[in-house]
């Protein structure tokens, strides 16, 4: 309940992505696609970032659909903590 309340007050970025991988302790790794107009060319291209991901009770798996926030730095590379799991891995 708390989560979505800050989300929606918040002006933290919202993304959605899939976890590539679960191998740390407490860290996801999730692949971030959004889509960008080339500059030059106009043309729509697909950009993929790997975001990583504060996931306190390892509860996401590789595959799973995922909501992260942007939050304050965790460590070296971590920046995002994971909201929600949107859809499970088949």
């Amino acid at each position: 309940m708390t989560e979505q309340v800050t989300e929606e007050r918040s002006n933290r970025k919202v993304r959605e992505g899939l976890v590539v991988s679960v191998s740390m302790e407490k860290t996801a790794v999730v692949a971030v696609t959004e889509r960008v107009r080339h500059r030059r060319y106009f043309k729509t291209v697909l950009q993929t970032k790997k975001l990583y991901v504060h996931d306190e009770e390892n509860e996401s798996r590789v595959g799973d659909r995922v909501r992260v926030m942007e939050t304050r730095p965790l460590s070296k590379k971590k920046r995002w903590r994971l909201i929600d799991i949107v859809e499970r891995a088949r």
